[in-house]
């Protein structure tokens, strides 16, 4: 019986039957044995595909004779349309070789009009066992999903490490080149480098803030600027075919989030929009506008327009799908990367296109208020007066080029590689005014050298190299992020010595 089980709650079913007054006997019996149910009666093949194309359907009850149809054309439609869906025959003329045939070619069941107790209970457990199936393959999916991000979780963590290593001296190199030349053309390529710098860092924390479900920190950006950047990052992604046009906003047209999560967004969009006009070319335009929502909510609408070949239907349908992807080398993560990005502040991603015409991708995000907008410009660094700074980093590289940064600036920088060694330069060449220790050096750590170099007498400031998020250890000391930026980094020194207010 329906409630032996699960209870159902309301189901539809699609009744093949060419007698109204049998339709109406079938319909009584199985309301009287308390089955919830709507039904629709059809008795032709015409009638059913338009019945199946409309609302859908829990089971579809058949005949299996019907004037110029038979029930099993009745199951050939139901399986081109939907292939899960269960299909039951209630039939008068059934035989046993019949009845063999309709279960082997996909039905669920078959019960005899003259023996009619069966059928509500036929119904219900058809029903059950296909939405079990259906829920079956959902955990397997998702199981699946989850699995594929538990792996991308474990490389993205063994990666980001190593990574940020290899890439820490595209932050530092840049603002060098600024301290050793003037010509615009370095400079300019020193701008590139500490983009892709950044921009390769942050990409590494943003998939580990993704698979970890984390959210990065928000902040006001001018959407000229992003546009600035993301333009400068994609010159040597562009082909001969192709056009970039960027109609830049006005400096206080902001948006609230991650920059560089953003600049990798329209990046991700951008080069879709370039690998689809490869054949044909065309025009790239990334453009940006406000509106308002109607419940008065001031929206910025960021978009990426290309002339590329378009996409279908079903294609636009699986676009933010994970893995899901069009391309052969492609990941199937740039998009859903997109979409999370623009969730996250609470904004949504709309897309159109036509094929062989193009696509339109806009990013709809919350304006923040105008006032909030606090931009920090570039300060020129204070001489260091040949004030000698100890410097204690187990990263050869990031030592080697902090170590010029600060030489260049007029510091006497003391350069060691660990805990050990930092101590036995103190004692040889005598106390720092200042220490910079990274967290992570070996031998000795960051906390122990610090406690040596008080018991020794140094008492002046020190600025330790974290990893973001980090917990206090309760010492008093200046802190910057890693990856270290040089910028970062004098500021805190300059505060820390007093050479900035």
């Amino acid at each position: 019986m329906p409630h032996s089980g699960t209870p159902l709650g309301r189901v539809r079913l699609l009744l093949v039957e060419d007698s109204e007054l049998d339709a109406e006997l079938l319909i009584e019996q199985l309301l009287e044995a308390g089955l919830d149910a709507e039904f629709l009666r059809v008795d032709g093949a015409d009638e059913m595909r338009a019945a199946l194309a409309g609302e859908p359907f829990d089971l579809v009850l058949s005949d299996m004779e019907l004037p110029g149809f038979s029930g099993y054309q009745a199951l050939e439609i139901l399986r081109r349309h939907d292939a899960r869906l269960p299909f039951v025959f209630f039939s008068g003329t059934i035989g046993e070789e019949a009845a063999v045939k309709a279960l082997q070619e996909g039905a669920s069941d078959y019960v005899l009009k003259h023996s009619p107790a069966r059928l509500p209970a036929a119904v219900a457990r058809a029903i059950r066992e296909a939405r079990t199936e259906r829920e079956r393959e959902h955990a397997e999916r998702e199981l699946m999903r989850s699995q594929r991000l538990d792996c991308l979780a474990m490389l993205a963590a063994g990666l980001s490490h190593d990574l940020r290593n290899i890439l820490q001296p595209l932050l530092i190199v840049p603002d060098l080149l600024s301290t050793y030349s003037e010509d615009p053309k370095i400079l300019r390529l020193g701008a590139v480098i500490s983009e892709s710098g950044k921009r390769g860092h942050e990409m590494a924390d943003s998939m580990l803030s993704f698979v970890r479900g984390s959210r990065k920190a928000s902040e006001t950006i001018s959407v000229a600027a992003l546009f600035s950047a993301v333009q400068l990052l994609l010159q040597g992604s562009l082909s001969r075919q192709v056009r970039l046009t960027v109609e830049l906003p006005p400096e206080d047209l902001l948006i609230e989030g991650n920059y560089t999560e953003f600049q990798q967004c329209l990046i991700n969009l951008c080069l879709n929009g370039i690998q689809a006009m490869a054949e044909r070319g065309g025009q790239l335009t990334l453009s940006a506008s406000t509106t308002v929502a109607a419940d008065g909510q001031p929206y910025v609408v960021v978009r990426v327009t290309d002339e590329g070949s378009g996409m279908d239907e079903a294609t636009r349908q699986q676009l933010f799908t994970p893995f899901f992807t069009t391309k052969s080398s492609g990941t199937g993560l740039g998009l859903m990367s997109c979409k999370r990005i623009v969730e996250s502040v609470k904004g949504r991603i709309e897309v159109s296109s036509t094929l062989g015409k193009g696509t339109s991708f806009e990013l709809h995000l919350p304006a923040p208020k105008a006032e909030e907008w606090t931009g920090i410009e570039d300060a020129a660094f204070a001489d260091g007066a040949g004030r000698r700074i100890l410097l204690v980093d187990g990263d050869a590289t990031r030592l080697s080029l902090l170590g010029n940064a600060l030489a260049a600036q007029g510091y006497d920088p003391v350069m060691a590689p660990d805990g050990a060694n930092a101590l036995q330069q103190i004692a040889r060449d005598g106390m720092p005014a200042l220490a910079i220790i990274d967290d992570d050096i070996l031998l000795l750590s960051a906390a122990d050298v610090l406690a040596v170099l008080q018991e020794a007498g140094f008492d002046g400031p020190v600025v330790r190299l974290q990893e973001p998020g980090r917990p206090p250890d309760g010492r008093e000391c200046a802190t910057v992020a890693k990856p270290v930026q040089v910028q970062a980094l004098f500021g805190a020194i300059e505060h820390a010595l007093g050479l900035r207010a």
